[in-house]
């Protein structure tokens, strides 16, 4: 079988690369940096070809409303109009939990156009939104101001990456669900209890300052507005032992999520 990672050159798209291709599947990467582009079409059509799994976890360039959802409009389209001539059997896509929340925000608005596109393509498909992960929450942190960190002191359930490429692998093997499924971490915590974890593993003497009105992507978060619902997916990968194998340069093997949380 044939499964095409769009985006295999990301942080995610690399993890699920390596873990299809441990299970011995024919898995191809691409991207702009292996000569295919969702956005101009390049090489498109030709990595398609065969291909009887489709898994999109690209990211728009920039973050910006306008450019994401140019991004995410165009390379949908493309990509789902070059799926449906080759055949392709099932679409996957990665998504973000609360997206329909967060639709002040000009990505999230971008990434509902996404998953909107993949529903009413025709293509049987599955959605797997996740939980922000743990990589992208200490890099916020380490890319704050000089003195200080402000951030929202908003409720988070976060996970490993290597959790969601766990996770997506498993959709990409099964059937399609024709739907939405969402994946989170183990615990609860606060955005700003993490920052701080964050900044005294790395020695940073920078403060911490808790600030609801600090804006996430442009949107205002409330206590509700980045955890999943009721039946997400639970990942196994605990945020004090990711990051301390992340300081230690050993991260953390993949673990299964087929079970419901």
């Amino acid at each position: 079988m044939k499964i095409v990672v769009v985006g295999g050159s990301g942080r995610i798209g690399e993890k699920l690369v390596y873990n299809l291709r441990q299970e011995d599947y024919r898995v191809l990467e691409a991207s702009p940096s292996f000569g295919v582009n969702t956005i101009t079409r390049e090489g498109l059509d030709q990595a398609l070809t065969g291909a009887e799994v489709v898994v999109d976890v690209t990211q728009s360039p920039s973050l910006d409303g306008a450019a994401a959802r140019a991004f995410f409009e165009t390379s949908g389209r493309n990509l789902l109009a070059a799926a449906k001539a080759a055949g392709v059997r099932r679409h996957v896509a990665l998504s973000i939990v609360g997206t329909d929340r967060l639709q002040a925000s000009g990505y999230f608005q971008a990434k509902k156009i996404q998953e909107d596109l993949i529903k009413d393509s025709g293509l049987p498909y599955s959605i797997l939104r996740s939980t922000q992960f743990f990589e992208f929450i200490s890099g916020v942190v380490q890319d704050g101001s000089a003195r200080d960190v402000v951030i929202s002191p908003a409720r988070v359930q976060p996970i490993a990456g290597e959790d969601v490429a766990e996770t997506l692998a498993d959709l990409a093997l099964s059937a399609a669900l024709n739907g939405t499924v969402e994946v989170a971490g183990p615990e609860r915590f606060r955005l700003d209890e993490l920052a701080t974890e964050v900044l005294t593993a790395l020695e940073d003497p920078r403060r911490v300052l808790p600030d609801p009105d600090a804006p996430y992507f442009g949107a205002r978060l409330n206590d509700e507005s980045l955890l999943p619902g009721p039946t997400p997916r639970i990942a196994s990968t605990r945020f004090h032992d990711w990051l301390s194998a992340s300081l230690q340069g050993s991260p953390i093997a993949p673990k299964s999520t087929r079970r419901q949380g």
